[in-house]
């Protein structure tokens, strides 16, 4: 039987993104069958294989997204939204693929849809680009999205504070702002897309806060003090207001984590 890490190492291992996205979806699919064994002794690679585009770009030269107004400022914003979720394929699929054998198997029950809602995630986006005219690969993206991972890669009590509960819980504070800028430019389909995306990423970051906290009682920590020294020591970012309070307290996200350390 085929280990879950090896299933894991072949998604990364994909380049084209919509062979990942499938790839994701059949690892899935395999996992809740019974088809893959609890074992991950497979080393995942330290960077995934991607395709030769989009052009990666350090942040400072990104193109500005606009504000969802005219129909390429909306095409932009989208593409941007296309990359982070393609990248999130990857995100999930490490976790589990890396840390999935330190957990019992309720842990990648959880990542496992997770890293299937993304490339649900990443083919609404992409298909939206091309009802507009365009499609992912067609601008440049965000360089920077897989840091979080390799600066985390030896811990996953590190990747869970800094990957669900800080990058994943960002998109709770602005996506419903995102949502309102697609409705005012009459864009309802895009608003559609965006409003399923983010009633997701409730339960992503519900799980991130859920195996934290599990893990930091195995290893007997206080969860709030570990969350914030990992921030402060494995995020490069900072953390910054508006908070999404209510979206983040229900995903369990509450503000005694992040109020102190938020600049």
């Amino acid at each position: 039987m085929q280990s879950l890490g090896e299933a894991a190492r072949a998604v990364l291992l994909t380049p084209d993104p919509h062979d990942k996205r499938r790839a994701a979806r059949s690892l899935a699919r395999a996992w809740r069958q019974g088809r893959l064994a609890h074992r991950c002794d497979t080393p995942m690679p330290d960077q995934p294989a991607w395709p030769a585009a989009p052009e990666l770009l350090p942040p400072n030269q990104m193109p500005k997204r606009g504000k969802a107004g005219s129909d390429r400022s909306r095409i932009t914003l989208l593409h941007a939204l296309a990359h982070i979720e393609f990248v999130a394929i990857d995100l999930a699929v490490d976790l589990v693929g890396r840390f999935g054998g330190e957990f019992p198997s309720a842990f990648v029950d959880d990542w496992i849809d997770v890293a299937a809602d993304e490339a649900m995630h990443f083919a609404l986006l992409d298909r939206r680009l091309r009802q507009l005219g365009s499609h992912y690969g067609a601008l440049p993206a965000h360089a920077g999205l897989w840091e979080s991972a390799q600066l985390t890669s030896d811990d996953a009590l590190a990747r869970l504070a800094v990957v669900p509960m800080v990058l994943e819980a960002r998109g709770l504070d602005i996506t419903p702002l995102t949502i309102d800028r697609f409705q005012n430019a009459g864009d309802a389909v895009s608003a559609k897309i965006l409003s399923r995306i983010y009633n997701d990423e409730i339960r992503h970051v519900t799980a991130g806060s859920v195996w934290f906290g599990w893990l930091c009682d195995e290893r007997g920590f206080n969860a709030v003090e570990t969350w914030q020294s990992l921030v402060k020591s494995r995020f490069r970012g900072v953390l910054k207001p508006p908070f999404n309070d209510s979206a983040r307290h229900d995903a369990g996200l509450t503000q005694e984590f992040y109020a102190v350390i938020a600049s």
